[in-house]
């Protein structure tokens, strides 16, 4: 079995009855969507504490209760890339104290936030990426509602 050589954690973030992405515009490229997340560093903790310490760097946001749903696993030259999707209720948001240094390299293009309505043919009418992610989340609606609402009612 090839070895796990990244790591990634992502959210499928619920904010009342949308969905939070980030909408990207690099240069030379058409736009696209992405959840909020990034790589795992070697100060994490854990995957929701990495999954935390991003949606405070993307968005200057707290989370509620986050559950792994879905894996995503891509083949790279050295091994195996996984990426673990969480859901939650995104708890705050306070954009102007976002410190991702993504933020600080105009090259890097855009990072819009943008909400969309969580219902299938507006998750389909982005170019969400990966676009396995978007397809789960079309596929799933009323199951990651559930999951994450569920959690929130026991936390």
């Amino acid at each position: 079995m090839p070895p796990i050589v990244k790591r990634n954690v992502r959210v499928i973030l619920l904010d009342g009855e949308d969905l939070v992405l980030i909408k990207r515009t690099r240069p030379g490229r058409d736009p696209y969507w992405v959840t909020v997340g990034g790589g795992l560093e070697e100060t994490d903790d854990s995957l929701e504490a990495a999954l935390c310490r991003e949606v405070f760097e993307e968005l200057g946001g707290t989370i509620t209760a986050p559950q792994l749903v879905f894996l995503i696993t891509d083949s790279l030259d050295s091994g195996l890339g996984v990426q673990h999707i969480f859901a939650a209720r995104l708890n705050s948001i306070d954009l102007a104290t976002r410190t991702g240094t993504e933020f600080s390299k105009p090259e890097r293009g855009g990072y819009e936030v943008v909400r969309v309505p969580l219902i299938s043919e507006a998750v389909r009418a982005v170019a969400l990426m990966p676009p396995e992610l978007g397809e789960f989340i079309a596929a799933n609606i009323d199951a990651i509602t559930s999951v994450v609402d569920q959690e929130v009612r026991t936390a």
